[in-house]
């Protein structure tokens, strides 16, 4: 298992779901963990901080640069700078799957300011304190979806494109800061926002088990031990990729 101690994590929408299994991944590794969310952030550090681990919540939407900043500094004075940045907070289970016709601009421009300003924020507002320990991880969370063109969110899918071509072009321009930027590209996993859709369980769930080449339901614990690879050394000499972690789903 890769170490991540003296580390110290952001994780967006890191207070439930898929954000909470790699908060607290990275937190058993060794890392102090900052969960950033716009609910429950404080709570879900309470819960990793009676299980022993170093953790601190913070309440931030990251499609603003002052929520934004704030969590850097968070990091920053209580943990003494910062290493990962795990780009996970995203809109996808709250939405209504259909035709993109009936997508409206205001849905649209909602994603787009979480799924890829939000990333672009967070990651602009991180560099410094990379720069200032001498090294980085970004991990932007993206999904399969982009690779196989699925209908029924273009709003999602299209966020999700953008964050892939984001991950490669930032990439190019970290490297000469020893910062890696990796995308994590997920299958559909039952999160417990998507269990809670139960559009989401009707429309992708037996779909989604039908072309996998292991034959299961996708869940968060299937993600974490990914990205805890690529927020370590052991990936050191690893950026601009994106690792598609489906169940056999999309083989690139």
């Amino acid at each position: 298992m890769p170490s991540l101690d003296q580390r110290v994590a952001i994780v967006t929408g890191g207070a439930s779901g898929i954000g909470l299994e790699f908060s607290r991944r990275l937190a058993s590794d060794g890392a102090a963990v900052v969960i950033v969310d716009i609910d429950g952030a404080t709570e879900a550090a309470a819960r990793l901080i009676s299980q022993g681990l170093k953790a601190i919540g913070v309440r931030a939407n990251v499609s603003s640069e002052d929520d934004v900043a704030g969590m850097v500094e968070a990091a920053c004075s209580t943990f003494g700078g910062l290493d990962i940045l795990v780009n996970n907070a995203a809109l996808f289970s709250t939405l209504a799957p259909g035709p993109f016709s009936a997508i409206s601009v205001d849905d649209w421009q909602k994603v787009m300011a979480v799924n890829v300003l939000g990333p672009f924020l967070t990651a602009r507002a991180a560099v410094s304190a990379m720069r200032a320990r001498g090294a980085g991880r970004i991990v932007n969370i993206a999904s399969n979806t982009v690779h196989k063109g699925a209908p029924g969110l273009l709003h999602y899918v299209t966020s999700k494109g953008a964050v892939i071509g984001m991950t490669r072009a930032l990439a190019r321009e970290l490297g000469a800061d020893n910062i890696t930027v990796n995308a994590l590209a997920p299958g559909f996993t039952l999160s417990s926002g998507v269990t809670a859709n139960a559009a989401y369980q009707d429309t992708f769930k037996a779909a989604a088990v039908d072309v996998r080449a292991i034959r299961r339901d996708q869940v968060p614990q299937d993600l974490v031990g990914a990205l805890a690879f690529l927020a370590s050394d052991d990936a050191a000499f690893m950026t601009g990729q994106t690792l598609v972690v489906d169940g056999g789903n999309i083989f690139l």
